[in-house]
């Protein structure tokens, strides 16, 4: 199995959002939109007064050819998360204020049953095979995953965004 790591980014926000929200809409939007199978490799949360930190990680994975796999880490940190209220016209609200960064790293996997990996013979043909026979293939997944994590910050951004501004 063969791990190439195409993306690596981040985006950082500070102010009014509603994490539950947040977390709800990335959840949705890499499950339902992109199809993926997002598992919660770590979730913690500390309370420090009145504030929270909270650490979320997940491995999010989708197989797209019977030799490729996308694996895309989504990390986000918040810090500094209080509950307030705001009012908008004669509408009073609760909702969350605090700073997010949310990381995000694609990784597109090559034989992740490791069909190549029974020999040294086998190792060869898999480097001719990716080589000369499915270059334009593999670029062209490579580029889907590029597209991917970049929409994905895209879209939160714009969800914190617009969060922030109702």
């Amino acid at each position: 199995m063969a791990k190439d790591q195409i993306f690596d980014s981040f985006v950082k926000y500070a102010g009014i959002f509603s994490y539950k929200d947040f977390y709800e809409f990335s959840y949705d939007w890499l499950k339902n939109e992109q199809q993926m199978k997002v598992i919660e490799d770590e979730y913690e949360e500390k309370i420090k007064g009145t504030e929270k930190e909270v650490v979320v990680k997940w491995t999010c994975k989708r197989k797209i050819a019977e030799y490729f796999e996308y694996e895309i880490k989504v990390e986000f940190t918040v810090r500094r998360l209080t509950e307030v209220e705001v009012t908008q016209g004669d509408k009073k609200f609760k909702t969350n204020n605090g700073e997010i960064k949310i990381k995000v790293k694609g990784t597109i996997i090559k034989d992740p049953k490791e069909q190549f990996e029974t020999s040294a013979t086998m190792k060869v043909w898999r480097g001719i095979y990716e080589k000369f026979i499915i270059p334009s293939r593999i670029k062209q997944y490579e580029d889907k995953l590029l597209d991917i994590c970049d929409k994905y910050l895209a879209e939160s951004k714009a969800f914190l965004d617009i969060e922030g501004k109702r």
